[in-house]
């Protein structure tokens, strides 16, 4: 049985001072918007959750986008 290897860190598990030059924060990018949208929906888990879908599919470039314009 063969296994995958992925050769390239997911920007999502990449800490946001290594993906972002302004940023300082050790945490891993994923975390960075799981605590964006828990702090702008009064910390509901289940709408946190359901706003976070759609990055674990998405470009590397979406999210830098979304990142540089929402919590730079």
């Amino acid at each position: 049985m063969a296994t995958a290897y992925v050769d390239q860190k997911l920007l999502l598990d990449t800490k946001m001072s290594d993906a972002f030059d302004w940023s300082t924060s050790d945490i891993p990018v994923r975390d960075a918007l799981w605590d964006y949208f828990m702090d702008h929906n009064n910390k509901n888990t289940l709408e946190t959750e359901s706003k976070m879908r759609p990055f674990m599919d998405c470009e590397d470039s979406k999210i830098k986008e979304f990142i540089e314009s929402h919590l730079k």
